[in-house]
């Protein structure tokens, strides 16, 4: 099947396809296009204009890594898909946590909403200057300063740092007077199971738990076992040597199954509400069908939104695809609901 035949379902109007040329012409003006050609040792294809989300995600699917992947190799490819998601900055402020920096995004007043953001990248790439743009986005929509934890990355911090990393940035916000019923965690794709490992873990411990959580295409199980796996191969930009790659280099001899690194293994009991959006293109659709199911069965009160055609975390394709701009507004209207039930 042809990306054309992909990418049918996600057609929009000829002024977005113009405006998804503008865009990635700004980029291949600003040597974003002939770095990624250079670096692949091969010529893009070049974009169908007429399928705007389509000409997106080909860039994706041309510089993201397969067969024998390091760390390197994912880490550019998370560097060179934000370069697709730029916006106005924030003002922000850098925060010394001890073992890693963090960041506050001042898209809100300071006293109020919270949303501690945990970037994706395979728990091995990302950082907040990667996810910069769409923190901002989701801090703007859900009227809430952002702090985002620069939380040390796999296979030089193996599992389970960026949990303890999560906690550490959760108990700062608190010995600075941020009340738990203030904060909304969030995350994609592994900070999406970030986010949920770190309620886990709080539960645990008979900490407070935040307002609720919002996980973006999430990564609940590190053992792959998702059917989608199989069925959304050909639409999804990810591919299993990238995931078996950087799950090995998170978990090395690990346990798979340990809930704290695969939620949807977890006893979910006692979790706060949830927001769990996917797209129905990726890989990893069915790891938030399965661990929406699981919760409910729990007691959890989850929200399970499915985004038709979607790929991994597209709300990085911001700027050209209105399904990621209703995904953020989403998010905005979750946080608003949950924060007004304290």
């Amino acid at each position: 099947m042809t990306l054309r035949e992909r990418m049918r379902p996600a057609v929009t109007t000829m002024g977005e396809s113009a405006r998804t040329a503008l865009i990635l012409n700004r980029l291949a003006a600003g040597g974003g296009a002939r770095a990624l050609a250079r670096s692949l040792r091969r010529k893009p294809r070049r974009p169908d204009w007429s399928l705007p989300y389509a000409g997106v995600v080909e860039m994706m699917l041309l510089g993201t890594p397969n067969g024998e992947i390091e760390a390197q190799a994912i880490r550019d490819s998370l560097d060179r898909v934000s370069l697709l998601n730029a916006a106005r900055p924030a003002p922000r402020t850098d925060v010394n946590l001890g073992d890693f920096h963090g960041e506050w995004l001042d898209t809100a007043p300071a006293g109020g909403r919270v949303l501690l953001y945990l970037h994706g990248g395979g728990y091995v790439s990302g950082s907040p200057a990667t996810h910069r743009s769409l923190m901002v986005r989701l801090g703007h929509a859900a009227n809430a300063r952002v702090f985002a934890p620069d939380y040390r990355l796999a296979p030089e911090f193996p599992y389970p740092t960026a949990v303890e990393d999560a906690w550490a940035a959760y108990w700062w916000l608190l010995t600075r007077g941020v009340k738990p019923q203030q904060i909304v965690v969030a995350g994609d794709s592994a900070g999406g199971g970030l986010t949920v490992a770190l309620m886990l873990a709080l539960r645990e411990a008979n900490m407070p738990l935040p307002a609720g959580g919002v996980c973006l295409s999430p990564w609940f199980d590190l053992a792959l076992t998702a059917r989608s796996m199989t069925t959304n191969r050909q639409s999804d930009y990810l591919n299993d040597a990238i995931l078996h790659a950087s799950a090995t280099m998170y978990l090395g001899d690990h346990d798979v199954r340990d809930p704290l690194a695969s939620p949807l293994y977890a006893d979910l009991r006692g979790l706060p509400p949830l927001l769990i959006q996917v797209g129905t293109a990726e890989m990893l659709l069915d790891d938030g069908r399965r661990f929406a199911a699981r919760a409910r069965k729990a007691g959890v009160n989850v929200t399970l939104e499915e985004y038709a055609g979607m790929v991994h975390v597209w709300h990085f394709t911001y700027l050209v695809e209105p399904r990621a701009r209703q995904a953020v507004r989403a998010v905005g209207e979750f946080v608003a609901r949950e924060m007004g039930k304290q």
